[in-house]
């Protein structure tokens, strides 16, 4: 996967974040399945936002981009902002 693709990838999964949020603002609750779902898109996001950082560390340290891998949910979830 490129840096284009992963972007797609994220851009994908916003809007889908996005949908769910929309639908809630409007006064219908979510359904646990609508939550669970949005707690996924969630640690994707954050695993596809690592992947990209990961890449472009590498990228920048003249390695090969695509010497890295998706991390775990327990890694990228626990990261401090």
């Amino acid at each position: 996967m490129n840096d284009n693709d992963l972007i797609g990838q994220i851009d994908a999964l916003v809007a889908e974040e996005h949908r769910l949020h929309e639908h809630s603002s409007t006064g219908k609750p979510l359904t646990d399945d609508d939550r669970q779902r949005l707690e996924h898109l969630e640690v994707q996001l954050d695993q596809c936002w690592d992947l990209l950082r990961q890449r472009r560390a590498r990228r920048q340290a003249g390695q090969d981009p695509g010497d890295v891998t998706v991390r775990d949910e327990t890694v990228v979830e626990r990261y401090q902002q």
